[in-house]
């Protein structure tokens, strides 16, 4: 069990279980985001299924933009037996199996408005969830380990991933897309369970002051004049997310449009390019956290975002399924040492200790801004390039042409390089 915060060297079934509901989490958006919503998107919205996807991730990405600001400073304050951040990770997930239901039935009956709705509902949760349990390892993990604690973070969340997109190619493979659901809300119990069981946190003792919420409004605020590292953080963090986003939501598409994947065969076929991604993710992800502890956390980001921005664009030149699968590795191998220190990055630079669960939550906003602003601006971007409609077994579907994945990944390279660039601009994290 995890005792207390900071007090001793963790060791690794300790870490496991600080990041056990990562993997959840991750497989919720992995089959998702990668497999379920593209998929879907082309039987709803055929029409314009790129523009749609990109209006629904855009919306969707609101919650988490809004919700992790109230609950991260609430979860601080919370003087429950159960500890400061476990309620609300409880609360979170109840939320996030009501949306997912949701999710569920309107792809059942082509129901766009409710689909929106019950993304919206599982975001909602999902972040409720999140915010809090983005406070363990700051709360739990001394300084020298969270390197170490970053790389368990990255590998269980690339370990989850692998699994949903792998989980929902199939079973929309075999034509029981349905389930996918069930494995999604199973994932979130079991793992939550765990790591409630696991971390075990030393309830707040003192009862804080009545909140003013005034006060409460303006302590969100982080001055970047004060605190120009975790300011420089925060922007790399977003041109990163954007340039990631900008990629992988689209690759299933790219898959059918641009290398004549038949459609009865992109959610596996996508699932493969996926998750061959994402197994090199985790190996780096494990190593690369450990490595930033010993050469410093910039010079891994400035190699894995060089390198993540290069197969961005040597996807374009690739002509067949077999070569994608290999550029996709390499990107994989670059994303998952990016992941495994982007955490500790920020919890190096975190500028009170004290309101880690608040000032991470600002921090994860990095991550949920972007994608509201880049997935509606990658729908436009594929879509204003035309589309021809293409006869499939569900009814016609719009097909985009190269032109317009050029400047998509084009667009998501520029992202990713600038990242890498701008972290010059942090002085006090190596």
């Amino acid at each position: 069990m995890v005792e207390t915060a900071v007090e001793a060297r963790l060791r690794p079934g300790q870490h496991f279980s600080i990041s056990a509901f990562w993997c959840a989490t991750n497989l919720l958006w992995g089959a998702l985001l990668m497999i379920v919503v593209p998929s879907q998107m082309k039987v709803i919205a055929p029409g314009s299924p790129a523009q749609t996807q990109g209006l629904l991730l855009g919306l969707g990405a609101i919650p988490g933009i809004l919700v992790p600001l109230l609950i991260g400073p609430l979860s601080d304050r919370c003087t429950s037996r159960w500890g400061r951040r476990r309620p609300y990770m409880v609360a979170g997930v109840l939320v996030n199996l009501v949306g997912l239901a949701l999710v569920w039935v309107a792809g059942s009956r082509l129901l766009l408005w409710l689909y929106f709705v019950g993304y919206f509902v599982v975001n909602t949760g999902n972040n409720i969830a999140t915010a809090a349990y983005s406070g363990v390892i700051p709360d739990m993990v001394p300084q020298d380990q969270r390197g170490e604690a970053s790389g368990w973070m990255a590998a269980m969340s690339q370990v989850g991933t692998i699994i949903g997109v792998l989980a929902a190619g199939v079973l929309f493979a075999k034509g029981a897309g349905g389930l996918s659901f069930l494995v999604m809300a199973a994932s979130l119990v079991a793992f939550l369970v765990v790591t409630l069981v696991g971390v075990r946190e030393t309830p707040r003792k003192d009862a804080p002051e009545p909140l003013d919420w005034v006060q409460f409004l303006k302590r969100l605020w982080i001055d970047p004049r004060k605190h120009p590292d975790f300011a420089w953080v925060w922007i790399t963090r977003a041109l990163v997310v954007m340039g990631l986003w900008t990629v992988q939501e689209y690759i299933q598409y790219y898959l059918t449009d641009v290398l004549g994947i038949p459609h009865d065969k992109k959610e596996i076929s996508a699932a493969i390019v996926l998750v061959v991604g994402l197994v090199c993710a985790t190996v780096t992800g494990m190593v690369g956290g450990r490595i930033s502890d010993r050469v410093g956390r910039k010079r891994v980001v400035y190699v894995a975002n060089s390198v993540v921005a290069a197969m961005a664009l040597a996807i374009l030149l690739s002509h067949s399924f077999a070569f994608t699968v290999v550029l996709v590795a390499i990107f994989g191998l670059g994303y998952g040492a990016y992941y495994s220190v982007d955490w500790a990055l920020a919890c190096d630079v975190l500028p009170d200790p004290e309101d880690a669960a608040k000032d991470m939550a600002v921090w994860h906003i990095a991550l949920t801004l972007p994608q509201s602003i880049a997935m509606p601006v990658a729908g436009t971007v594929v879509a204003m390039f035309g589309s021809t409609p293409v006869q499939t077994a569900d009814g016609p579907v719009a097909c985009y042409p190269l032109a317009g994945y050029t400047a998509l990944f084009s667009l998501a390279a520029f992202f990713l390089l600038l990242g890498a660039v701008l972290l010059r601009n942090v002085k006090k994290a190596r």
